[in-house]
C-alpha cells in the first residue's frame, strides 16, 4: 500500500511555471507507476502525464505535451510535474495516483491509490 501527498500548487499568471510534487510513503515506491490527473470544476478527471516505475517511459496528454515534464526520484519517493507556459485552461485540482504496474496508464480507474489533490489556478 502507498499513501500519496501532493504539494506545490498555487495561483500564478499565464506563462508562469510551477512544479508539483507527489510524495509517497512506503518502501515499495519504485514498484508503482505514477500518473498525474486534473479535474476542473464541472468537468471529468482527465489524464495529464504518467511515468513508469523506473522513470524510463513517460506519456503525456496532447494538451500538455511540450509544456509539462514528469520525472521521479525513487530515492526520495517523489514524483514531480514541471509545468511551463501555464494557461488559464490548466486551472484545476491536480492529483497524483499510483498503480502497481510497470508503466503508467492514462485511465483513472486503473489506479489504486490517489492523493488529496493540489489546486492550480492560472490567471489571464
Amino acid at each position: 500500500q502507498v499513501q500519496l501527498v501532493e504539494s506545490g500548487g498555487g495561483l500564478v499568471q499565464a506563462g508562469d511555471s510551477l512544479r508539483l510534487s507527489c510524495a509517497a510513503s512506503g518502501r515499495t515506491f519504485s514498484t508503482y507507476a505514477i500518473g498525474w490527473f486534473r479535474q476542473a470544476p464541472g468537468k471529468e478527471r482527465e489524464f495529464v502525464a504518467a511515468i513508469s516505475r523506473l522513470g524510463v517511459t513517460k506519456d503525456y496528454a496532447d494538451s500538455v505535451r511540450d509544456r509539462f515534464t514528469i520525472s521521479r526520484d525513487n530515492a526520495k519517493n517523489t514524483v514531480y510535474l514541471h509545468m511551463n507556459s501555464l494557461k488559464p485552461e490548466d486551472t484545476a485540482v491536480y492529483y497524483c495516483a499510483a498503480q502497481s504496474t510497470s508503466w503508467g496508464s492514462s485511465v483513472p480507474r486503473t489506479y489504486n491509490y490517489w492523493g488529496q489533490g493540489t489546486q492550480v489556478t492560472v490567471s489571464s
